[in-house]
């Protein structure tokens, strides 16, 4: 478990969290993980060498947009590290990825993509992070407790102290109770309610969430991304 999780780190990540890897509470995390990996084998996911995908794939110093979801989707074949994407294979999409697909249509005239693979826009510097980064098949929220959401609360606050400018997207309750940890005079907050089917309609569609990032990096002079 720790060797995985030491190989799919981006390096980047490893000298801005160095402390946070070294506390008690992280080694514990990573015990948990590592059993439930051991006791639930085939049933926890993603797959242990891509629970830091979300990190390998956006450096820190490319970071411009970070996307909070909750947890990874629990259901076989989906989850793979970014939170909302799915496998290219994986038909049809998962109602609120495909709801945010919906919402790019909308906002930029983008047209619905072949997959829901989000890797492409991670590449772009978007941090599409979970608040706890694995799960138990069938079972949302199974690992909330294990000590993730300590990691993830440390992950925004070291950004929002480390960087100026950042876009942040929360999309739902959860994701906007993190708010307080981010600094509104440093960076610019996104908030609606979350994409899925039971919230999307009461204010979801029409955020325009995706438009005023691009606005936002464009006033920064950062480059837009190719949602």
């Amino acid at each position: 478990m720790t060797t995985e999780m030491s190989i799919a780190i981006h390096d980047s990540w490893k000298v801005v969290l160095e402390s946070e890897f070294q506390q008690a509470y992280f080694s514990n995390l990573t015990e948990q993980v590592r059993l439930a990996y051991i006791e639930h084998k085939g049933s926890v996911f993603p797959k242990g060498s891509q629970i830091f995908r979300a990190f390998d794939l956006c450096p820190f110093d490319q970071l411009k947009v970070v996307i909070l979801g909750q947890d990874p989707y629990p259901t076989k074949g989906h989850a793979h590290g970014l939170c909302f994407s799915v496998e290219p294979e994986v038909k049809p999409f998962p109602k609120s990825l495909l709801n945010i697909f919906k919402e790019i249509q909308l906002d930029l005239g983008i047209p619905m993509p072949e997959n829901g693979n989000l890797a492409r826009w991670a590449e772009q510097g978007v941090l599409l992070l979970n608040s706890s980064l694995t799960v138990e098949e069938g079972k949302p929220d199974s690992h909330k407790g294990f000590g993730w959401e300590k990691f993830t609360d440390a992950v925004i606050q070291t950004i929002n102290e480390q960087k100026t400018g950042i876009v942040f997207i929360l999309w739902g309750a959860k994701a906007i109770s993190k708010e307080s940890y981010i600094d509104h005079s440093k960076h610019l907050i996104l908030k609606s309610v979350h994409p899925s089917p039971l919230s999307a309609h009461r204010g979801f569609f029409g955020c325009k969430h995706f438009s005023k990032t691009n606005e936002f990096l464009r006033m920064m002079e950062q480059s837009e991304i190719q949602w």
